[in-house]
C-alpha cells in the first residue's frame, strides 16, 4: 500500500473505476462520493487528486475524518454510488 494520501487516493479512484468499467459504467455515472480520511490535513491532498480524476464530474461528496481506517496504514477510503445513464 502507498504510503502517502496522494498515491492512496490515486489508487482507491482505480479500484473504482475497473470496477465500474466490470458493471458496465464509467466514472462519469459517479453520482455521490464518501471519503473518509483519517487525517484533516490530508483533505487538500485528496482533494487534489479528486480533481484530477473527476474532472468536470461533479458528484454530491461528504468528507469524514475518522480515527481508524480497517488497517493502520490506511489514510483514505472512497466509496461511491453510480446511477447508469438511460441512452
Amino acid at each position: 500500500m502507498p504510503e502517502d494520501v496522494t498515491s492512496q487516493s490515486r489508487n482507491c479512484f482505480k479500484t473504482i473505476e475497473a470496477a465500474l468499467k466490470e458493471a458496465g459504467l464509467a466514472m462519469a455515472d459517479i453520482v455521490r462520493a464518501t471519503y473518509y480520511l483519517t487525517d484533516v490535513r490530508d483533505a487538500d491532498a485528496h482533494f487534489a487528486v479528486c480533481g484530477e480524476v473527476l474532472g468536470e464530474i461533479r458528484p454530491a461528496a461528504t468528507l469524514l475524518v475518522v480515527a481508524s481506517l480497517v488497517k493502520p496504514e490506511m489514510k483514505v477510503e472512497i466509496e461511491v454510488t453510480a446511477k447508469r445513464r438511460s441512452a
